[in-house]
């Protein structure tokens, strides 16, 4: 049956359990809307004078910059264009989708489409300055202060790692406070959902951009992509409806499992389904913490006054459009402004051209005329 295989990763990559079905994937939420940062791990640590000293360069540019989040030392890219000295310019945090995803959107060596790096890129020709970061477990900030217990990383630590990377943005001098930006690709998304919820000390984001976000609790969709993966198995002829049955009440065992703070059993699943499920349960807790988050809930409290953008790729099989409408609708119930949801034709879930390889590293021109469109918003 040859269902998509997860992706080969150390266990040590937690936070990445929807890249065990898609290409990309995502990096969370937190149950009932923000995330708890009074849980154990403390609130994230934050002092605008130290981060503004690992980062005093002003002038145009790729500048590699850091900044410490509870004892980590997070490296990232901070990209300034061009434009008039002194001038305060619009500033976006860019966040990466799931699994060992790093600052670029690369996968290093297997999946090399530099979703984030060219994003970084357009926007910055648009006149915004980006920050994009190596998370946990990835590039040169790698498991930091978890190297001892990479099992410890919960849906929280990502959520404060995003959250003062987003306060370090803020606290650029060419930053335009008032012009304060996120645009998360995939579980990025969800994530960018999550830092507008508790941005403080810095200001709230005037505006989110939600590349193929995700829009269902995460064991929902793995569900989800996992059942359309073997109804096109039956539609091939390669299973029949009696075994495609079988596969998916082990998978709704699965989800069931987990769910209940068990690991999933996956004797007698199918190879890949097993593989699946084994990743899953080896980010246990990260899987359980993520799968709490609704993203409508989250969304439905964003702020009125915010400018939001949600693409949906029509060849995009990892976030199917028919997923995104809880998401969407809850942005209207909470008065946000346009552009709103953006369709676009053709691109798959890594922004790409359909039937483009995962190696490919262009945006679609339909993707790159909604950031276009996104950017127009802060001239």
């Amino acid at each position: 049956m040859p269902l998509r295989t997860p992706s080969s990763r150390p266990a040590a990559a937690a936070g990445s359990a929807l890249a065990l079905v898609a290409v990309l994937g995502w990096t969370a939420g937190c149950a009932g809307g923000g995330a708890d940062r009074s849980a154990a791990s403390g609130a994230p640590s934050f002092n605008a004078a130290a981060l503004m000293q690992a980062s005093p360069s002003t002038s145009p540019g790729d500048h590699e910059v850091s900044f410490v989040v509870n004892g980590t030392t997070t490296y990232g890219t901070l990209h300034i264009p061009q434009g008039p000295a002194n001038a305060r310019m619009p500033a976006a945090l860019l966040l990466p989708g799931s699994g060992p995803t790093d600052r670029n959107g690369n996968q290093p060596p297997r999946l090399m489409p530099d979703t984030l790096s060219d994003l970084a890129q357009l926007m910055g020709d648009d006149g915004i300055m980006t920050l994009r970061y190596d998370k946990y477990a990835t590039g040169r900030t790698g498991l930091g202060s978890y190297a001892n217990d990479p099992g410890g990383l919960d849906l929280n630590a990502f959520v404060q790692q995003a959250t003062v990377a987003y306060q370090f943005l803020a606290a650029q001098p060419g930053a335009d406070p008032d012009k304060l930006l996120i645009a998360g690709h995939s579980e990025g998304a969800l994530m960018a959902l999550e830092v507008d919820q508790d941005p403080k000390p810095a200001p709230a984001p005037a505006g989110l951009a939600l590349l193929e976000p995700q829009g269902m609790r995460l064991l929902d969709l793995v569900t989800l992509q996992l059942e359309q993966q073997v109804d096109a198995a039956v539609s091939a002829g390669q299973l029949d409806p009696t075994q495609a049955a079988t596969v998916k009440t082990a998978v709704t065992g699965g989800v069931a499992a987990i769910r209940a703070g068990r690991p999933a059993d996956t004797t007698g699943m199918p190879d890949p389904i097993a593989a699946v499920f084994q990743d899953l349960n080896s980010d246990l807790k990260f899987t359980r913490t993520d799968d709490e988050v609704n993203p409508a809930d989250l969304a439905a409290k964003v702020r009125s006054a915010t400018k939001v953008m949600v693409t949906c790729g029509t060849a995009d099989t990892q976030v199917p459009c028919s997923s995104t409408g809880p998401l969407v609708d809850a942005l209207k119930t909470a008065g946000t402004g346009g552009p709103g949801l953006v369709t676009l034709q053709d691109v798959t879930h890594l922004l790409q051209p359909a039937g483009s390889p995962a190696t490919t590293n262009t945006l679609a021109p339909a993707a790159q005329q909604a950031i276009h469109t996104f950017d127009q918003l802060w001239k």
